[in-house]
């Protein structure tokens, strides 16, 4: 009876870990997604300014009428 008793405690430790392991990698999992949104919609106001700045620049990078 002593084996069952230490072995059903031995899985329960075992379970604790493991739930105290998936818990903190559901933490970093978490916090990686919040950070690739953010760098996703950063990502996507440089391309929005470098279109403004290409699409500003144009002209001036055509030659002058004199040319």
């Amino acid at each position: 009876m002593a084996a069952v008793e230490k072995r059903i405690d031995e899985l329960e430790i075992r379970v604790a870990h493991q739930e105290k392991t998936i818990a903190e990698l559901n933490d970093v999992i978490t916090a990686q997604w919040k950070k690739m949104d953010a760098l996703e919609r950063q990502l996507q106001r440089f391309g929005e300014e470098l279109e403004a700045l290409e699409s500003s620049e144009a002209p001036a990078s055509q030659k002058p009428p004199h040319y």
